[in-house]
């Protein structure tokens, strides 16, 4: 006999649950990409993704993942030999690191590990010692999904200004847009890139990258950019074939569209961040009481630096790998693996998993989950602390 027959509930940090009302959207025949009115349709998408990203320059749309996003951001503003500085704090912000190098970019790290956010002294100092100028980009993640760190942007653009340095400031919000509060142009950045399927409630797909006047003037020189990558054409089309260099993802943008309305149009982007930032809380107060006793312990220990998108778990080894097993298999929920907390092999991994809770999500849902993951635990006996799920429960109740 098992308790997972039913619906089942994905729980990881993206892709993210899908509303039904977009699945719906995007259930329906292919249109007539030249006579259909989907141009418009686009215009009033790329309108509201400025939106929700709080800026009044530009967006182009990519038919990619997140990583996609990242080399469009960077082809249409560097050179091979140009230095760029990557503030990382997870698995994602090396990953990002990692395009840069493959472009034949100079990439210096400060890497921070996988429990700290950005340290701004040594930020500071590193910008300080670039005294000819050669960094030409700060690279960092708003949210890494790996580590649930959430860092301060606003903060980082304050140290180039106190510094007086030129380099443009690029954010990773691809976790963290519509989900944790971030404003593009108010922030001084000058470069985001996004995807749809986390805080966007899409599929993957779509891949997006926000760009002020600025960066579009490095553009003029950057040669790394390519037919493709080029944001220019995508971002002030001629045509509608321009918007996506080819034939239209017209059935993602069906879904965006609904996806958008929900989100813009009815629930309001402040209401959303305000939304996750209390279902964030009631996660925590959850694993907060586990963790009086036994190994269960939040990766990011300060409150005001963790996500509100995803919550990084330490267990100890073998305890995560289990728990993740013991959910998805008798209760139907799935948990994201410990990626990037440990190396590949190390027996270490299996101590660590991550709860996603960005999107298309609300007070039942994190509160079942909650309840499943206290069912394995119980069943599995690893130790834990008492009341958790009536921590919870008054989170939401203070709502």
């Amino acid at each position: 006999m098992s308790l997972s027959y039913g619906r089942p509930y994905l729980a990881i940090p993206g892709p993210s649950v899908v509303p039904d009302r977009v699945l719906q959207a995007m259930h329906q025949p292919s249109p007539n990409i030249y006579a259909s009115g989907i141009e418009r349709m686009v215009e009033s998408i790329v309108a509201d993704l400025k939106l929700v990203g709080r800026t009044e320059h530009n967006v182009a749309i990519y038919i990619c993942n997140g990583h996609g996003a990242w080399e469009a951001a960077l082809a249409n503003t560097l050179s091979r030999g140009d230095k760029v500085l990557v503030l990382a704090t997870g698995l994602f912000g090396l990953g990002w690191a990692g395009i840069a190098t493959g472009l034949g970019v100079e990439v210096e790290v400060i890497d921070h590990g996988n429990r700290s956010d950005i340290d701004l002294a040594r930020f500071e100092a590193a910008l300080r010692s670039d005294v000819n100028g050669e960094i030409k980009a700060v690279m960092a993640v708003h949210v890494d999904t790996s580590t649930s760190v959430k860092n301060d942007i606003k903060a980082v653009r304050a140290v180039m200004d106190a510094v007086g340095h030129d380099a443009l400031l690029m954010a990773d919000c691809i976790a963290s847009l519509a989900v944790d509060r971030f404003e593009m142009d108010a922030w001084g950045v000058d470069v985001m890139v996004a995807a749809s399927q986390k805080g966007l409630m899409m599929p993957p797909g779509l891949g997006f990258v926000y760009f002020n006047d600025k960066a579009d003037a490095a553009r003029e020189v950057a040669d790394c950019v390519s037919f493709y990558w080029d944001w220019r054409p995508r971002a002030r089309p001629e045509g509608f074939y321009q918007y996506f260099a080819g034939t239209a993802p017209t059935h993602h943008l069906f879904g965006m569209r609904e996806a958008l309305d929900m989100l813009v149009h009815e629930e309001g982007v402040e209401a959303a961040w305000a939304r996750h930032a209390k279902l964030a809380q009631t996660v925590w107060a959850a694993f907060e009481a586990w963790g009086q006793v036994g190994p269960v312990e939040l990766n990011i220990l300060e409150a005001r630096k963790r996500s509100h998108a995803v919550t990084a778990v330490r267990v100890g080894a073998p305890n995560g790998t289990a728990l993740r097993d013991w959910v998805s298999e008798r209760a139907g929920v799935t948990l994201g693996i410990g990626l990037g907390m440990a190396p590949a092999g190390d027996p270490a991994w299996h101590g660590f998993f991550r709860v996603g809770h960005m999107g298309h999500v609300n007070a039942h849902m994190v509160l079942g989950v909650l309840a499943v993951i206290e069912a394995g635990m119980i069943a599995l006996d690893i130790e834990h602390g008492e009341g958790a799920l009536a921590a919870a429960a008054r989170v939401v109740a203070s709502a």
